[in-house]
């Protein structure tokens, strides 16, 4: 028998006559009916591939037989709110406000480790949001300016910029400042910064961003930022794979700092875009593999509490 943390997770989705399983680790799926049969189906199932955890939404208490079945198989239930479940899948682009949440879906969800109530994280997200409105902000003004304006909304403009200047330099004063002061904060900020190319606001994105780094696998961190690759296929048709959804404001933050990474500073994120350039790739499908590389190296590095190791990371 494997060890209790190698056990299968599952996820259900139950209905009035039935429920569907899928265990993502294993690529595999089950449908068993609502009577006598089918639960002794389902826990003989389950057992054949060593499910230790299995998680389904509240549905209006049809889930109730399904959990005591469960139970009495000396399998862990963990009842979840659909909200939840929705809110996660369309958080990583894989769901549309219309489409239905499903057996996967959940098992996907269940493969994300909750995350506990965390307010400095929270309050440093809302710092670091806030300071990147402003600098939206400021980069439109100062493309405003850029234009022949009269000389009074030249001034005007001026005294806006340099408020904001101000503003966004106190901002980063507060996010450094709370960084500095939340150890588990300023752990996983050191290890973002020991990558070439990630600087401190770069380290304060992700830190804010993305608290599951670290605890889920590589599929689920790219898809959480949309930089993980979806096929286009319909029917015989086989259209180029391509991101979508995901946190788009930190993919947006990140990008300049992936660039300079992949173009300048980052030897193993320079090597790999070099390659995929010669290899034909658009640069910009080019910087994308790039991006998606380093947020994986980031998810094991933050994993194993691990600071940057070129030798580790370059290509063998």
């Amino acid at each position: 028998m494997m060890a209790q943390n190698q056990l299968a997770v599952v996820g259900i989705d139950v209905a009035k006559d039935k429920v569907d399983l899928c265990i993502r680790a294993l690529a595999v799926r089950q449908t068993c009916p609502n009577t006598a049969q089918g639960r002794r189906k389902l826990v003989a199932w389950l057992r054949r591939h060593q499910v230790g955890k299995a998680v389904m939404e509240a549905s209006g208490g049809y889930e109730r037989e399904w959990r005591k079945v469960l139970h009495d198989a000396g399998i862990e239930v963990r009842i979840v709110d659909p909200k939840r479940v929705r809110h996660f899948a369309q958080s990583a682009g894989r769901l549309a406000k219309s489409d239905t949440i499903d057996a996967e879906m959940i098992a996907w969800f269940a493969e994300t480790p909750s995350q506990t109530h965390d307010a400095a994280q929270e309050e440093l997200a809302a710092l670091v949001k806030a300071r990147l409105a402003l600098v939206e902000l400021k980069i439109r003004l100062q493309s405003q300016s850029a234009h022949a304006s009269p000389g009074p909304v030249q001034k005007a403009q001026a005294r806006v910029l340099k408020s904001l200047a101000t503003e966004i330099e106190k901002l980063e004063t507060a996010i450094a400042a709370k960084v500095k002061a939340t150890p588990h904060l300023a752990e996983r900020a050191e290890i973002i910064e020991s990558v070439p190319g990630f600087a401190e606001t770069t380290s304060a994105i992700l830190v804010a961003g993305m608290p599951e780094l670290g605890q889920v696998n590589d599929k689920i961190a790219a898809a959480l930022v949309g930089i993980a690759p979806y096929d286009d296929d319909s029917g015989k048709r086989r259209g180029e794979r391509h991101i979508k959804g995901g946190r788009r404001w930190i993919r947006n933050a990140i990008y300049m700092p992936c660039l300079g990474a992949a173009t300048q500073n980052n030897p193993v994120a320079k090597a790999f875009y070099r390659r995929l350039i010669a290899k034909g790739k658009e640069p910009k499908v080019a910087l994308v593999a790039c991006m998606r590389k380093l947020i994986c190296i980031l998810n094991v590095m933050i994993a194993r509490h691990q600071k940057w190791d070129t030798a580790r990371y370059a290509p063998a």
